[in-house]
């Protein structure tokens, strides 16, 4: 691929050289400028102020004489910028998510990942029979390991877990109405009366986490993501393994 694609380029340069909340003109030219000196290409507006009629354009322009990886840098690196800031519009955080999801060939090596890979790689492994439920882990996977907010990471768990039972038990229900079904089902699996109870409790609580710090109130704390993430496949493959 030699660029990405040009309607993505244009809306991503209308929002992150937005007047108010956008990028100023200098930051727009000291950052493109830099990737593609890195690239060895030349940028149309290399120098403030720009001469173009107005930033959002000379960003356009700018990134349309980039190669598609130095498009795919330089998009990130404005929206982690400007996420980093108090007052940002929340349509870039939406912008960062459709860039890696749309483009993941480009999203190597720009972030690591101390989850505990062998259980989420197992777990995965373990939904092939839930295609839905799967999609959504995996899209939770991908946005995990490059950085993407962890509200969506956690938000695509939810609705991963919650897909997987709605095809376990035949039904349109949400998480929250499923926790009498999944104790049910433990205990007809030959699980425990003791494990059946902690898994209610346990969904219980996940649930009411989820609402409180993810569906209403987007407050996740960072340092958490890992062991909700790692919570959320163990219970996935545990059932999925009772039904196999």
């Amino acid at each position: 691929m030699k660029q990405l694609d040009t309607i993505f380029l244009k809306h991503s340069s209308d929002l992150l050289g937005e007047t108010s909340l956008g990028l100023s003109g200098s930051e727009i030219v000291k950052l493109t400028t830099a990737i593609a000196f890195d690239f060895g290409v030349n940028v149309p507006h290399s120098s403030h102020p720009i001469m173009a009629g107005n930033k959002r354009t000379a960003l356009f322009e700018n990134l349309r004489a980039l190669p598609a990886r130095a498009q795919f840098i330089v998009i990130k690196e404005m929206c982690d910028d400007l996420i980093s800031r108090a007052n940002h519009d929340q349509k870039i955080e939406t912008i960062k998510s459709k860039l890696i999801m749309k483009y993941p060939q480009f999203a190597t090596d720009l972030g690591g990942s101390d989850i505990n890979a062998p259980l989420i790689e197992e777990t995965r492994h373990w939904l092939d029979k839930y295609p839905a439920a799967q999609k959504l882990y995996d899209d939770a996977t991908r946005k995990y390991e490059h950085g993407v907010f962890a509200r969506n990471v956690l938000d695509d768990l939810r609705l991963s877990l919650e897909s997987m039972m709605c095809q376990m038990f035949d039904n349109s229900k949400s998480l929250e109405n499923q926790i009498q079904n999944i104790g049910t089902f433990v205990k007809q699996k030959g699980g425990s009366k003791e494990l059946s109870n902690m898994l209610v409790k346990l969904i219980d609580y996940y649930t009411k986490y989820q609402n409180l710090f993810v569906k209403h109130n987007d407050a996740v704390k960072e340092e958490e993501v890992d062991i909700v993430f790692e919570l959320t496949a163990s219970i996935m493959k545990h059932l999925a393994k009772l039904n196999s």
